[in-house]
């Protein structure tokens, strides 16, 4: 009797499965019986019998699901790990089984993945989006995978079975830190949210060799290490380089005659590159679905020059596939020298390039007409780094399609939709003109006639008003002739959205107020959120069996379900059941950081949190005031530290490798934590953690057991937020300002349920108009003077003043986000913090109905609201 069809026999199917050095996994048309050894002695029996072989029915019909047992699970693992890895089970290492294991699930994932693209084949073709972005935070792999799978039990037994221990397996994934921050981990939320909604994508980005660095401390300072997540191997990636796409840059542009007597442009590149895509699966919960995540390596085109090796110049010889090769080494390399720079505008038309060329020509039918794209793509813009892709498409429709100009336009305009997550100027990328022109001369060509066209249009809708249309224009002439980014995705997108409901007015108010004037239809806002399958439901275990418990398990897919708990805010037994969980989540960072880290945070404290970007409008300054100002009380006498509650502060940040002022601050907070941490007047009344590294593996753990969540930007700068989403669907209250998605949290949760402080963003306008002038503040507040003072004197610098000088006089004399404005108002708030917390009965009411209200700040609301404000696809397909 012939067994069903295991995971591998799908697998083998497909001929673009690959492993991940890049050979392909060689199977034979029949396996005979065979033997795995277990680590307790005993043998498993995996008989297989003939392979399954594919059919035609197989290949055009449904995709055969993998049977979901034990024994089944057992059987494919054991094949990956014989056949895969090459190793026994007795001999094998901790990686080769996390590499079997994970491989395993892949499989499961990959049968949902090709019945997922026959059914979208097969059925009437639907319109998809095309999520373009730089970044993905995607965290681990392998718990997701088996929670969209619903295999977490069955794979849990088999390890088990097999003498291992999962947990151990988890450990060894090494989580792709391919993003920088927010930007990155919602667009990891966002494909979650699109494939549990069943909304036909494909998301598109690269896949860096290194991603965002290691972050290490040496005395106190930030070190950056390389991060090779790859160097163990990547088992959820699948190669496939029979489809590369070539990318091409430099040379020049000429004219030339049609067949049809007309006059054309033609790029003549100087040089270019291969793309090679790796499709990584994105689950919805399960649903069925698995949509595509594919991001791009650069190859050289001619990798080895044999005859210069065999001649000696072995350097030489691979110097081409050495400079193509750093197009996807590393994320966002340093750009304060013109090759970084230039290295970034690679990166970006690189990845661009070859996402809308390979739609058009892998993913649309051969005969598809390009006059019909509007009907079968949105591609979303995420920020900036994407929008060389309006010229890109517009070349292709032009040269390669010899569409006309007009109409070439008119589709290109029906194509694009784009995201803005700034409200600062200086993140609103430019490229020099000469840097364009240069690497990409037929762009810019393009970009020149879409900004004539434009400005011709300003001038007669605004006729005399020039200053307007310098203001708008595409090309601005100061401080350098470059390109606003920007405003070209603005004039050539159907929708421009903020992040929320305050950004998105002050991006109509002032970023991009003559646009939002020239069309206010263009402009919506779609608030962020994060998916609650990562960050509720595979985080904090603990607290998503009490809501389950409590009010059944659809809430995982549906969020406003939690508004069902707020009645129970108010239930003594289930406050009480909501501190255990706290409680054991205090526990669970406490043996992480111990074992991580050596940081053994103490117990019974109320747990403070920060962790984000490192950048001064976020403020950690403003929070290492607050820290210098509770010791101050408690060294000075001030206070009784018995009356004092006990308080633990837990940074998590990385700097930008060249941003000299967040890594001053990053060695100030690591100085004062030094110092308070063996200080014995504190009395164990205030301890401070900077765990290197943070990544989103740790905010698993540390989210959810934080009391107080930090989310003190000054009002006006941050654009939305998802780590204060995060923190408030965990339990944990917020201190901060008027700014962001704060401003929802709050409106949701109830004032009385949110620490608020701090000027508004009119009030910051109306400060700095007048002309702010840090130093009347640092004069006028006895306990501000004296933290500074502190600071200056080098107490927490071993006497050194001159190791602090810069920190200190930029705050006195400069302080762009007026964290010296919001100083008093800011303690104030954390002293009601304080008498808050007190009360634990009456905190945990206040968790509760943080928790149970915010619902809204799910991913799949945001998704939903694109795709009702914007992208107008279909859902369930």
């Amino acid at each position: 009797m012939t067994d069903a069809p295991t995971p591998l026999d799908l697998v083998a199917e497909d001929p673009e499965n690959d492993r991940t050095d890049g050979a392909p996994v060689s199977l034979s048309e029949s396996t005979t019986g065979g033997t795995s050894e277990r680590t307790d002695g005993h043998a498993w029996r995996h008989e297989t019998g003939p392979r399954h072989t594919p059919t035609s029915t197989l290949a055009n019909g449904p995709v055969i699901s993998p049977p979901h047992t034990v024994d089944a699970f057992v059987k494919a693992f054991l094949h990956e790990l014989n056949f895969g890895q090459g190793v026994p089970l007795s001999r094998s290492s901790v990686n080769d089984q996390y590499l079997a294991l994970a491989r395993t699930v892949r499989s499961y994932l990959m049968a949902r993945w090709l019945e997922t693209a026959r059914r979208r084949r097969t059925d009437k073709p639907a319109k998809m989006v095309g999520y373009l972005s730089a970044e993905y935070l995607l965290g681990r792999q392998l718990d997701n995978a088996l929670l969209a799978t619903e295999l977490t039990d069955i794979a849990t037994e088999a390890m088990v079975a097999c003498g291992i221990e999962i947990d151990d397996l988890r450990q060894q994934e090494v989580e792709p830190g391919l993003g920088n921050g927010g930007l990155g981990r919602l667009a990891a939320c966002f494909i979650d949210s699109m494939a549990t909604l069943g909304a036909s994508s494909i998301a598109y980005g690269i896949r860096y060799e290194y991603g965002i660095f290691q972050q290490t401390f040496v005395d106190n300072r930030q070190v950056e290490k390389p991060d090779a997540w790859l160097s163990m191997g990547g088992p959820w990636g699948v190669v496939h380089p029979e489809m590369e796409v070539p990318v091409n840059f430099g040379g020049h542009v000429e004219t030339y005659v049609g067949e049809d007597g007309r006059e054309r442009r033609r790029w003549t590149p100087a040089w270019g590159v291969m793309a090679l895509r790796y499709n990584y699966m994105v689950p919805g919960y399960q649903n069925g679905v698995v949509n595509t995540l594919r991001l791009w390596r650069a190859r050289a085109t001619e990798s080895f020059d044999l005859h210069i090796f065999n001649a000696g110049d072995y350097a030489e010889a691979v110097r081409a596939q050495t400079f193509a090769e750093n197009i996807s080494k590393v994320l966002y390399p340093e750009d304060s020298t013109p090759q970084g720079k230039e290295l970034r505008l690679q990166q970006q038309y690189f990845f661009v390039a070859a996402s809308i060329k390979d739609f058009i020509q892998h993913t649309m039918p051969k005969d598809f007409d390009v006059r019909d794209l509007p009907e079968r793509i949105i591609f979303q813009l995420n920020d900036t780094h994407p929008v060389i892709g309006i010229p890109e498409l517009m070349r292709i429709l032009l040269d390669e399609h010899d569409l006309e100009w007009e109409e070439a336009w008119a589709i290109t305009k029906q194509c694009f939709a784009y995201t803005c997550h700034t409200l600062l100027p200086e993140a609103l990328e430019v490229w020099p003109v000469s840097l364009m022109e240069r690497l990409l001369p037929r762009h810019m060509e393009i970009i020149y006639r879409i900004n004539e066209d434009f400005v011709a249009e300003l001038r007669e809708t605004y006729p005399g008003d020039e200053l307007r249309v310098r203001r708008m224009s595409i090309i601005a002439d100061h401080p350098e002739r470059s390109v606003r980014m920007a405003h070209l995705a603005t004039v050539a997108s159907v929708k421009v959205n903020g992040v929320a409901a305050l950004h998105s007015e002050l991006l109509k108010e002032k970023v991009l107020n003559d646009f939002s004037e020239l069309w206010p239809e263009r402009f919506t806002n779609v608030t962020n959120g994060v998916t609650p399958r990562r960050f509720i439901k595979l985080s904090n275990p603990e607290q998503s069996k009490l809501i389950s418990d409590t009010i059944g398990k659809g809430w995982v897919a549906n969020l406003d379900r939690l508004e069902e708990l707020v009645g129970y805010a108010d239930d003594a037994d289930f406050r009480e059941k909501f501190r255990a969980v706290k409680a054991h989540n205090k526990t669970r960072i406490r043996n992480v950081l111990v074992s991580r880290d050596g940081i053994a945070l103490p117990e019974g404290h109320l747990l403070d949190v920060m962790v984000k970007r490192l950048h001064e409008y976020k403020r950690q300054s403003l929070k290492l005031l607050h820290i210098v100002t509770l010791y101050d009380r408690l060294i000075s006498g001030e206070v009784d530290p018995s009356t004092v509650t006990p308080r633990t502060v837990v940074f998590g940040a990385k700097a930008a490798p060249g941003y000299a002022m967040a890594k001053e601050t990053i060695f100030l907070i690591n100085s004062v934590a030094q110092t308070v941490n063996n200080d014995p007047r504190v009395d164990g009344r205030l301890f401070v953690a900077f765990p290197p590294n943070y990544n989103v593996t740790l905010a698993e753990k540390l989210i959810p057991a934080a009391d107080l969540s930090e989310q003190i930007s000054l009002a006006g700068k941050e654009a939305s937020g998802t780590g204060n989403m995060k923190f408030a669907l965990n339990g944990a209250l917020t201190i901060g300002t008027d700014d962001g998605a704060n401003v929802e949290i709050r409106q949701l949760v109830g004032d009385e349920n949110f620490f608020l402080f701090g000027m508004t963003e009119p009030e910051v306008a109306e400060l700095q108009a007048k002309g702010y002038r840090p130093g009347e503040y640092y004069e006028r507040d006895p306990q501000l003077r004296r933290a500074i003072d502190l600071i200056a004197s080098g107490h927490f610098t071993k006497g050194s003043r001159d190791a602090v000088s810069s920190f200190v006089g930029d705050l006195l004399y400069n302080d762009r986000f007026l964290a010296l404005a919001d100083y008093a108002a800011y303690i104030e708030a954390q002293d009601k913090v304080e008498a808050a917390y007190g009360d634990q009965d009456n905190w945990s009411r206040m968790a509760i109905l943080n928790v149970a209200r915010t619902g809204f700040f799910s991913s799949d609301r945001s998704i939903r609201d694109y795709i009702d404000r914007i992208w107008h696809v279909k859902t369930g397909v």
